[in-house]
């Protein structure tokens, strides 16, 4: 069952602006080498982080890595281990703390911090692991360090997104999804409360650090888009510490404004059928053989109006689908494509646009690889307008839905599919966070990227304009 985002926060405090997309597949990563650290007993490290695909598999994929390049000794790692937040060391002394709670919500935006002090008497106070400002107290797993044992975290190598592989002696569990506000505060065990806060409604949110952090400290927000390894990278230290991260295999696509103060919609890794492939953080999705997918927006709107844009990259077989539907569960069921139910609204490559499984009249309405489809969603007089790169189609004339209120779950959820089994179709979504590249650069007036201007009033799919218009 889908639970859709019927409204938003809109932040009236601090902002973050930016994130950084992994994707797995790239084996993409930040790295820097460190010098003599503030303490080798005590650290933080902070971090907001939204899930990709992997959270629908077991494997395991890494946040931060404190080691080598070459050996997993001597090494400490934070990372998703078969869906839980794992700590572990490994050296003279291991220890490995695995949390009951597991993260498989790749809708929403977690915040994870890791206090260190190995000083204190009490085993459970030398690593502690709080989660959206609440301290995690079940584990399956909870060895601790032995006390004042010292991390080996002194001319070692730091690693974002990546952790040492122990079977290939070199990098591997590649972090897949968003991360944001990314601190590291060398020599001191600070608090949850010094990254965040609880809002009136309860809810855990990120407040700006204000403190040091020490030697070999850094905070990677993610705010440039070169590849250097210096102030203007990907990886640019804005602690004032100047410790830049080296890029590997990330490019400026990869920054994107899908933050944990302004969620963007994705393609929902909950609900779609897994033998077809999610990627660049639930944006991408490329279809198999013998298969046939519907996979649907992570975020239903009811009222407001909204601006999507598709990119059709592949194609093979037949034809896609790219529109509407109310019932985002239909593709857990066989055959399924958009346009084929009562509310849902499909535009076909190849011959329309589809409702109830019946073409209905829009003129001007193909397209093929590489075209760029757009909606405009208007629930405020229920009229869906499709764009082909740019140009209205129909002549401009908007097409009649049915009210949200009177559809399967009162909800429109935007969708891609590819209408056959022997069909694939490979789809990159822009819902405002393209992984496509932009050759113009539009926003909504002040959210997201499109390659075409959103029309007057239209909005892009994220929290903040929820909270303004859904």
């Amino acid at each position: 069952m889908v639970f859709p985002i019927a409204g938003g926060n809109e932040s009236k405090g601090y902002d973050v602006e930016n994130s950084l997309r992994f994707n797995d597949g790239d084996s993409a990563y930040l790295s820097r080498s460190t010098g003599t650290a503030s303490s080798e007993k005590k650290f933080t490290f902070s971090t907001w982080v939204k899930l990709g695909a992997s959270v629908s598999s077991s494997s395991n994929f890494a946040l931060y890595t404190s080691g080598t390049l070459t050996s997993s000794t001597d090494c400490f790692r934070i990372n998703f281990a078969s869906h839980a937040l794992q700590f572990v060391t490994t050296g003279a002394t291991d220890s490995n703390i695995i949390t009951n709670r597991v993260f498989r919500d790749p809708n929403a935006w977690y915040h994870i911090l890791i206090s260190a002090d190995t000083t204190q008497g009490t085993a459970s106070n030398r690593i502690k692991i709080y989660i959206n400002g609440v301290l995690e107290t079940s584990f399956g797993t909870s060895s601790y360090p032995s006390q004042d044992y010292t991390f080996d975290v002194s001319s070692q190598t730091a690693i974002v997104g990546a952790n040492n592989n122990p079977n290939a002696g070199g990098l591997g569990g590649y972090y897949d999804g968003y991360m944001t506000e990314t601190h590291y505060i060398d020599g001191t065990a600070k608090a949850q409360t010094d990254f965040g806060e609880f809002d009136d409604n309860g809810v855990w949110i990120p407040k700006k650090y204000t403190g040091s952090y020490g030697t070999n400290g850094f905070y990677l927000e993610f705010q440039q888009t070169g590849t250097s390894q210096n102030s203007s990278g990907i990886g640019a230290d804005t602690s004032g510490n100047d410790n830049h991260f080296a890029v590997t295999n990330l490019a400026a696509l990869d920054v994107t404004e899908d933050t944990c103060t302004n969620n963007f919609a994705t393609l929902n890794a909950l609900n779609f059928q897994t033998s077809s492939a999610l990627s660049e953080g639930n944006t991408k999705i490329v279809g198999v053989n013998a298969d046939q997918f519907l996979s649907s927006s992570s975020i239903g709107v009811d009222k407001g109006k909204w601006y999507v844009e598709a990119k059709l990259i592949a194609l093979s077989g037949g034809q896609a689908q790219f529109g509407i539907t109310s019932d985002a569960s239909e593709q857990n069921r066989n055959n399924r494509w958009v346009g084929q139910d009562s509310y849902s609204y499909g535009l076909a490559s190849n011959d329309g646009l589809y409702n109830n499984a019946s073409t209905v009249t829009y003129s001007n309405a193909t397209y093929t690889t590489n075209d760029i489809i757009s909606i405009a969603l208007d629930l405020d007089n229920n009229l869906i307008y499709f764009y082909k790169n740019g140009t209205v189609m129909n002549s401009g004339t908007g097409y009649s839905i049915t009210d949200p209120a009177s559809t399967t779950n009162g909800f429109y959820f935007f969708a891609v599919s590819d209408g056959n089994s022997d069909y694939n179709a490979t789809w990159e979504m822009n819902f405002g966070n393209p992984p496509f590249s932009i050759s113009s650069g539009n926003n909504d007036g002040k959210y997201g990227d499109f390659e075409y201007a959103p029309p007057s009033g239209y909005y892009a799919l994220c929290t903040k304009r929820l909270a303004e218009f859904g």
